[in-house]
């Protein structure tokens, strides 16, 4: 097996990350200077991360990379190519933010909503079973 099929994502200048730890878990940042082997600059000035230091296995790698920025950019040139590359959209769109505000959204229902989900489960389930059982009887 070779090494280009092994890895999709790479430590880069503009690689769009997912914070896993601290004050600002589960905002998106990019990345944009290389400290170390252990350690990159990032910075999300759209959802509000500020520029720090960041070891990499607190952060996760997304398939998106912002392709014109430039290595050690300001503030303002990261904002510019950030909103030019509609990076939170495409985020949004996406079927690992979809199941990670589903979760967001499963974990804040109270005891009475998780009560009305299990009625209308059972109320479906009822409803299958009956087409099934209507469709074996008939075959």
């Amino acid at each position: 097996m070779s090494a280009d099929t092994t890895f999709k994502r790479f430590v880069e200048v503009g690689r769009v990350v997912l914070v896993n730890d601290g004050p600002d878990a589960g905002k998106l940042a990019t990345i944009v200077e290389i400290i170390d082997h252990n350690r990159a600059l990032i910075e999300g000035p759209s959802t509000g991360v500020t520029r720090q230091s960041f070891t990499y296995r607190r952060l996760v790698l997304t398939p998106y990379v912002l392709k014109k920025l430039p290595r050690a950019a300001g503030t303002t040139v990261v904002k510019k190519v950030w909103d030019a590359s509609d990076v939170e959209a495409k985020w949004n769109k996406s079927a690992w933010a979809q199941k990670r505000a589903a979760q967001q959204k499963r974990r804040n229902t109270s005891d009475f909503e998780r009560f009305e989900v299990m009625l209308l489960k059972k109320q479906r389930r009822r409803l299958v079973q009956a087409a099934a059982a209507k469709a074996k009887k008939s075959a």
